[in-house]
């Protein structure tokens, strides 16, 4: 049994999660729930193999072996019944900087890109800041589960700028697993009309409650020519410092287009322990990825039970994957500044920002839930005593 109980000290390792509260919330003094790494030892097999590699002397160049793909076909293969070959992976530095590099590759300037709001902030930026259009695609929230509008997505897909839908599959922050129709209805809209789907599958293997996760190219040849995906084990298994992404696509003129671009930046070479996190990871981490994911259910049901209790009045629908939930606070009547004061200042714990993700955030907070249970259950405790004062 691995234990996820266990409350490891991450202070003097410069951690985002910690170091930034002070930016983020203008102080130390919060419970950091917020962005998307968890409080959880990495596999004990990724740290061996860590070790193990540092004790050579030299840290010299690296190149990646046929060990590396290996390791994501197998994965793959075993995780989401997806068999890909070898030669549709390409390295990358992350997933936003894969999608970063596909914005530039498939699209120009003024070019339309979709996006399904409310949704992960980077996608905003990465669209923008590349002097394209966001194309807000909101979700229909009905009754607490999201679900796409599709009348819509025909509009925007039929634009004559229009060239990219970018889609997050599992959604964050909403923790939708896209089901095979509904996918099936994206890529025939997109085939339609001539839009290339970019797949954020980073939370693919964190699927919970009996889901599973659909690999968009997977759904049919036709959909697999039409889209790239960008996957990672970084989320999956807590080593995202270590740039253990890749992008995988059949369509070898849309990888050598993307390839090219990664290239002419520089950007291909990597980091001289992702190969060795990756490659360990895939290859041994799949007892400690079941028992992870059974402890974030418990965490998800607890907090279920604790709300039902104890705040009735704040709702949120069960995530079909990721560590994250979404819970919306409207029945407070708070204002967003006043709920982001409350939860910093009253109740001393640090969320994200619902406003971050799209206007559609407004009223809601995303909870991290990949924490001890001591630690999600002192949160909680914090923002009851705060609320009944």
């Amino acid at each position: 049994m691995y234990d996820f109980d266990k409350i490891i000290n991450r202070q003097g390792t410069n951690a985002y999660k910690l170091d930034l509260r002070e930016k983020n919330f203008g102080t130390n003094n919060v419970i950091p729930l917020w962005v998307a790494d968890m409080d959880f030892a990495a596999p004990p097999e990724v740290q061996q193999a860590i070790q193990d590699r540092a004790k050579h002397e030299i840290y010299g160049y690296t190149i990646r072996k046929e060990e590396f793909t290996s390791a994501i076909v197998n994965w793959l293969q075993s995780q989401h019944q997806w068999s890909i070959k070898h030669d549709w992976i390409e390295y990358s530095p992350g997933v936003v900087p894969a999608i970063a590099f596909s914005v530039l590759s498939f699209s120009n300037e003024g070019d339309g890109i979709i996006i399904n709001t409310p949704v992960y902030p980077p996608f905003y930026s990465v669209i923008a800041d590349n002097n394209r259009k966001v194309l807000k695609n909101s979700l229909v929230n009905n009754d607490g589960r999201y679900e796409i509008d599709f009348a819509l997505l025909e509009e925007q897909a039929a634009l004559p700028d229009t060239k990219i839908f970018l889609l997050c599959s599992p959604h964050n922050p909403v923790g939708r697993v896209w089901s095979r129709s509904e996918l099936e209805r994206v890529d025939a809209i997109c085939r339609k009309h001539g839009v290339l789907v970019l797949a954020d599958e980073i939370h693919s293997d964190l699927a919970l409650f009996g889901h599973q996760h659909i690999p968009f190219a997977s759904i049919n040849d036709e959909a697999a020519k039409n889209s790239i995906s960008f996957m990672a084990p970084s989320k999956t298994f807590n080593i995202a410092g270590f740039s253990t992404s890749y992008v995988v696509s059949s369509n070898l003129k849309l990888l050598n287009a993307y390839r090219s671009t990664q290239n002419r930046l520089q950007l291909h070479m990597g980091h001289l322990f992702s190969g060795v996190a990756l490659t360990s990871a895939y290859n041994n981490g799949h007892e400690w990825l079941k028992q992870l994911k059974s402890y974030l259910e418990t965490n998800v049901l607890f907090i279920e039970r604790y709300l039902s209790e104890s705040l009735p009045e704040l709702r949120f629908f069960r995530p079909e994957a990721t560590y994250l939930i979404w819970i919306d606070f409207k029945n407070w009547q708070l204002s967003q500044k006043d709920l982001k004061k409350f939860l910093i200042e009253d109740a001393k714990v640090g969320l994200n920002d619902g406003i971050s993700f799209g206007p559609e955030g407004n009223g809601f907070m995303r909870l991290n839930v990949a924490s001890p249970i001591s630690v999600i259950k002192q949160a909680l405790d914090n923002i009851t005593k705060a609320k009944n004062k």
